[in-house]
């Protein structure tokens, strides 16, 4: 079993209504990133958001209207990467995840990260650039890139387009990093059918606003553009990873006809949704990127870990629970306004919670030992050395429990 790190460097008030600073912030990042580095653990992924999530409260319709903070403060990803390799010795970084649609597009994201990868091959041969690619969790951290319906016929269909044109703008972004020369006219074009949609009613008013009952409605490129290739052309591909942070298998099945791509998982995927993955990734995968693992889909998982001193095993169980019962239902009255008591039973189960020697357990009981584990130790927890002390316990403490 191999272990990663998730660093969300999300600005939120803690359960006792404290809010750092961005330089603050930063801080505990880079001291979190340098004990993980000593610690052992092998990617450090960052995520990486778009804009004021507090400002885009005032739109007509936001997205995260209950959300108190920000989202994440790392808006460019390739240079905190790069600090960060500066700031370790073997670790290596990840995104989870750059949305591809934002800060310019898939042309612009594909050179930003050749050359950061040509940057880092100047510092170490060896260390690698993790970067998983999306659409975006957040819908309006992209609208301001034109990521917006054009017409009625998009806006109706706009909840399924969105997906075709992520699809579209992955296209764009391997072929370049491929080192591929294209135009818009070598791209996959989008033609929404009955299959698209959730249901007959949602496809019959696409086909309405269309004005045609066609089984099929070609929707124009979003990226039009002459032939391009992106500079860097020489850069040592063998140093980048790619991952999707998508659940669409078809999207999974897609981006690896063009280039060897991984997966992520949410923190909540079931049992059966995960294995179902693997075996079909096992077909799917580029053949260039050798056998499909276990190891090519991280594991995300929530840890509530305490390991105190001067508490009995019983005491850091409970302590445990609560922990992860106040930092759940805030996270979920974030993204929602409303406590859901069964959505966070559903996640508290898909925790790890307690102390060092029930944490193995869960671990044991809830994955197989070939799964690689994303561990998130400073979900809504701004006390920075408790986080270090977490992350510490865990190596010194559960890993030898594992093994």
């Amino acid at each position: 079993m191999e272990f990663d790190i998730f660093f969300s460097i999300s600005q939120t008030p803690d359960h006792n209504g404290y809010t750092p600073s961005e330089s603050e912030m930063f801080s505990n990042y880079y001291d979190q990133l340098e004990a993980a580095d000593r610690l052992g653990f092998g990617v450090a992924w960052i995520a990486q958001a778009h804009l004021s999530t507090q400002t885009q409260q005032q739109n007509s319709n936001p997205v995260v209207p209950h959300w108190k903070g920000e989202i994440g403060l790392c808006t460019d990803f390739c240079q905190l990467a790069m600090e960060s390799f500066r700031r370790t010795n073997r670790i290596d970084v990840g995104s989870a995840v750059v949305s591809i649609l934002a800060s310019g597009g898939p042309i612009a994201q594909a050179e930003r990260i050749a050359n950061t990868v040509q940057f880092l091959s100047h510092m170490s041969n060896t260390r690698k650039l993790h970067v998983g690619f999306s659409a975006g969790r957040f819908e309006f951290m992209a609208r301001p890139y034109g990521i917006v319906p054009r017409n009625s016929v998009e806006e109706a269909a706009w909840p399924a387009l969105r997906g075709q044109i992520f699809l579209e703008a992955s296209e764009i972004f391997l072929r370049l990093l491929r080192g591929d020369t294209i135009s818009s006219s070598d791209i996959r074009k989008t033609i929404l059918t009955r299959d698209n949609f959730r249901s007959q009613e949602d496809w019959e008013l696409v086909q309405e606003k269309s004005g045609s009952d066609s089984s099929e409605i070609p929707i124009s490129n979003r990226y039009e553009f002459e032939e391009i290739s992106i500079i860097p052309k020489s850069w040592p591909r063998e140093q980048l990873q790619l991952v999707a942070g998508t659940h669409d298998q078809r999207a999974q099945e897609f981006v690896n006809t063009i280039l060897p791509v991984k997966v992520f998982n949410l923190s909540i995927t079931s049992p059966e949704v995960i294995d179902s993955t693997h075996e079909r990734m096992k077909k799917f995968y580029h053949s260039s990127g050798g056998k499909w693992e276990r190891r090519d889909m991280p594991r995300t998982t929530f840890v509530f870990l305490n390991a105190e001193t001067g508490l009995t095993p019983e005491q850091q169980s409970t302590a445990a629970k609560e922990e992860a019962k106040l930092a759940l239902g805030e996270y979920w009255k974030a993204l929602e306004g409303t406590l859901d008591p069964s959505k966070v039973e559903k996640a508290a189960d898909n925790a790890l919670i307690g102390n060092p020697t029930e944490v193995a357990q869960q671990i044991r009981d809830r994955f197989h030992p070939d799964d690689r584990l994303m561990c998130w130790f400073d979900f809504f927890n701004h006390d920075n050395d408790r986080v270090i002390r977490n992350m510490e316990a865990w190596w010194n403490e559960v890993v030898p429990l594992l093994e």
